[in-house]
């Protein structure tokens, strides 16, 4: 195998493993908005929907991706889904997921570089910045939730969980910018 072969073959399997988190994320953020939704936190439910979204996009790219490099993109997941979150548990559980690829893709857009695959680091890059805005929404509710408790929960409780139609997500729902630098 050739030195640009074996180069190609690392960031694949970066990707892939990208990629597996992307679907891991997917599946636990969806099991959260059927709980939320059946728990009557319409609110908390629609956005961890839109963010599921997010990263359902986030996959695709990653897919795409490996595909433009000749590889086969995994369909299996990196963990398995908790399910039966109580919803104090479920932000700083989400938090940590999103804090924790935040620090794996960063070490994976790295790669890429050294690889010398500057576009599969300005895909990094650009989920990344998505990723941070995931863990600030968690953040931000976690904080919301240990500050004012129940009163924040009644808030939210009773709250619609409906996305309506087609949805872009979160981020781009938030007015945020998403591109494939990986596409053309």
């Amino acid at each position: 195998m050739s030195d640009r072969q074996v180069r190609k073959e690392k960031v694949i399997e970066v990707l892939n493993k990208a990629r597996s988190m992307e679907l891991f994320a997917i599946s636990q953020y969806m099991n959260q908005h059927y709980n939320l939704d059946n728990m009557d936190y319409g609110e908390l439910a629609k956005n961890i929907k839109l963010i599921a979204i997010d990263e359902m996009r986030h996959a695709e790219q990653f897919a795409e991706r490996i595909k433009e490099l000749g590889g086969e993109p995994t369909s299996s997941l990196a963990d398995e889904v908790k399910k039966g979150q109580d919803v104090r548990g479920m932000f700083p559980f989400d938090g940590k997921l999103e804090d924790d690829t935040i620090d794996a893709y960063n070490q994976f857009q790295n790669t890429c570089r050294e690889m010398g695959d500057s576009i599969s680091a300005k895909l990094f890059e650009t989920v990344t910045a998505e990723e941070q805005t995931h863990f600030n929404y968690f953040d931000n509710v976690d904080e919301h939730i240990k500050t004012l408790g129940d009163t924040y929960l009644s808030k939210i409780a009773g709250t619609p969980s409906s996305t309506g139609g087609f949805s872009k997500g979160f981020v781009l729902g938030q007015g945020g910018q998403a591109g494939n630098p990986a596409a053309g």
